[in-house]
């Protein structure tokens, strides 16, 4: 670990965590707050991987559904209209939407073996945007000033990472540069995410087993040819099942760092309130290993 006690946390002059949990309990939030400080770089990985390594994906899918259109096809080929994503680091939309969801096209769906060329284009975007850790908490200090650092990693960095190889080299690359810090929820919070995702179903990116093995058990379970399933209704019923797929995988993660609670977070208002929290996690840690 990166700080070993909390008195090694309260001394750092530069401060780096990752934060890492379901979406929706407060990564971002924290982030935002962090960076409004003005003493911390805000790194986010979606967004680095809506830009970074996925942006020419996303651009040229607006571009093929542009050119189905003769008007914007015109404007296109003699280069009088300029198409490109609008990823924010809090909307990330245009990277949602190119992902997808699988089943009837007539719904919005994709071709199953399109959708699963966009997750491992994801998978690999993930992958290098989280390896890119390092060297933007590098750049935070040497190009920006900035003394700390927050890693806003996205809801499947456990899918993309095998949080019981202690070999893996995402994880000890994270571990040597971060302190991890594992935002758990109890089941409220999950009952909440449940019926959030209910409202407003939207395309994630899940390990590739783990989704072959959904796909095929939702579709024994409703009957369904693949060109058949509602997109929407598959990714509300595998939503739920992830939550309890991510959660050991979090837990696992979480060994190698320190766990906050969601409502713990919920009550942070400043810089300040953050780096206590973190503080007493590491205390914590300190209790339960000794």
């Amino acid at each position: 670990m990166l700080y070993k006690s909390a008195q090694d946390w309260r001394a750092a002059k530069e401060k780096r965590v990752l934060l890492f949990g379901m979406s929706g309990l407060g990564k971002t939030h924290v982030s935002n707050l962090l960076r409004d400080d003005g003493s911390w770089f805000h790194y986010s990985i979606d967004y680095r991987i809506g830009t970074g390594y996925m942006g020419e994906h996303i651009a040229d899918n607006a571009k093929r559904h542009a050119m189905q259109v003769p008007f914007l096809r015109d404007l296109l080929m003699t280069d009088s209209i300029y198409i490109g994503s609008n990823i924010t680091f809090n909307n990330l939309t245009p990277l949602s939407a190119y992902l997808g969801k699988p089943g009837d096209r007539a719904k919005g769906g994709l071709p199953f073996d399109e959708y699963m060329v966009r997750q491992e284009q994801h998978r690999l975007a993930e992958i290098y945007s989280l390896m890119d850790t390092p060297r933007f908490a590098r750049r935070a200090v040497e190009l920006y000033g900035y003394p700390n650092f927050v890693c806003d990693s996205g809801g499947s960095i456990c899918e993309v990472v095998d949080p019981w190889d202690p070999e893996d080299e995402v994880l000890n690359t994270l571990c040597e540069s971060t302190l991890l810090v594992w935002i758990k929820g109890d089941d409220a919070h999950t009952e909440e995410l449940v019926r959030r995702f209910d409202r407003a179903p939207k395309p994630m990116y899940y390990e590739p087993g783990f989704l072959t093995r959904a796909w095929e058990e939702y579709r024994d379970e409703t009957g369904e040819a693949p060109e058949e399933v509602d997109p929407d209704a598959f990714v509300r019923w595998t939503y739920a099942r992830a939550l309890s797929h991510r959660q050991p995988r979090y837990a696992a993660m979480a060994e190698r760092g320190v766990t906050v609670l969601a409502d713990e977070v919920a009550a942070v208002q400043s810089a300040e309130d953050f780096e206590n929290l973190i503080e007493k996690a590491l205390a914590r840690r300190e209790i339960e290993l000794s």
